[in-house]
């Protein structure tokens, strides 16, 4: 009957970091997509609320990480569910940080004040799309304890930093052929490198499933799974 009470019990506080681990990353999804409509439409106000969000974020990361560190000194887990609290402790830490990017996207955005864009926004607004798609899909597979999902979302990566690599050299091309250029070059060149952050920390996100459900832990790479 112990035994029984104490699964129970440990169950409960699985579920309860599971649900704040989703609660986060619709958070950092949100405030992504959110940063990057305010660069789009030029919208200070909307940035400035991202930039005010972020506090919660950090708030709900702090949160999660108590709970796994109570979960482990209150039930002692082995194996399988140890593993899960701590890639959860992990990906808490990544979703704070990936709110962190967004949040310096809002900042870009204070910053530019109403100066006009530089180039129509084509390629950042793709990775945003696809950042948080990837992130969509990794709680999916989080919530199913899916490593071969996991693995197969770290794929998108390449599609992310293909196009950052696509804003890097036409925002070179624009500097170099007006130095003048430079500073709202540089504001679209930050907006691009912290979505291609992003999709780096959603590739650790899928690392940490992986370690949760087989217990291997290591980089994973688009070579490396097709191999």
């Amino acid at each position: 009957m112990a035994t029984t009470i104490t699964r129970s019990a440990l169950d409960h506080d699985l579920h309860t970091i599971r649900d704040d681990i989703l609660r986060l990353a619709s958070l950092v999804e949100e405030q992504t997509e959110r940063a990057v409509r305010a660069l789009k439409n030029r919208d200070i106000d909307l940035a400035r609320e991202v930039a005010s969000v972020d506090a919660h974020v950090n708030e709900l990361r702090y949160k999660v990480e108590e709970q796994c560190l109570n979960a482990i000194a209150r039930h002692q887990p082995a194996a399988a569910d140890l593993r899960l609290i701590v890639a959860s402790m992990h990906m808490a830490v990544e979703m704070e940080r990936m709110a962190d990017h967004a949040a310096g996207i809002a900042g870009v955005v204070v910053r530019m004040g109403h100066e006009p864009l530089l180039k129509p926004l084509i390629d950042i607004p793709r990775m945003q799309t696809i950042c948080c798609e990837m992130l969509h899909q990794t709680m999916e597979a989080y919530i199913r304890n899916d490593a071969s999902l996991a693995r197969t979302i770290v794929r998108r990566d390449e599609e992310v930093d293909q196009l950052y690599n696509q804003v890097l050299r036409e925002l070179v091309t624009y500097m170099v052929a007006d130095p003048r250029t430079t500073p709202r070059a540089t504001y679209l060149l930050w907006v691009a490198h912290n979505l291609e952050r992003t999709a780096d920390r959603v590739t650790n996100l899928c690392e940490r499933i992986q370690f949760a459900v087989t217990g291997e832990l290591g980089d994973l790479s688009p070579e490396e799974d097709e191999n």
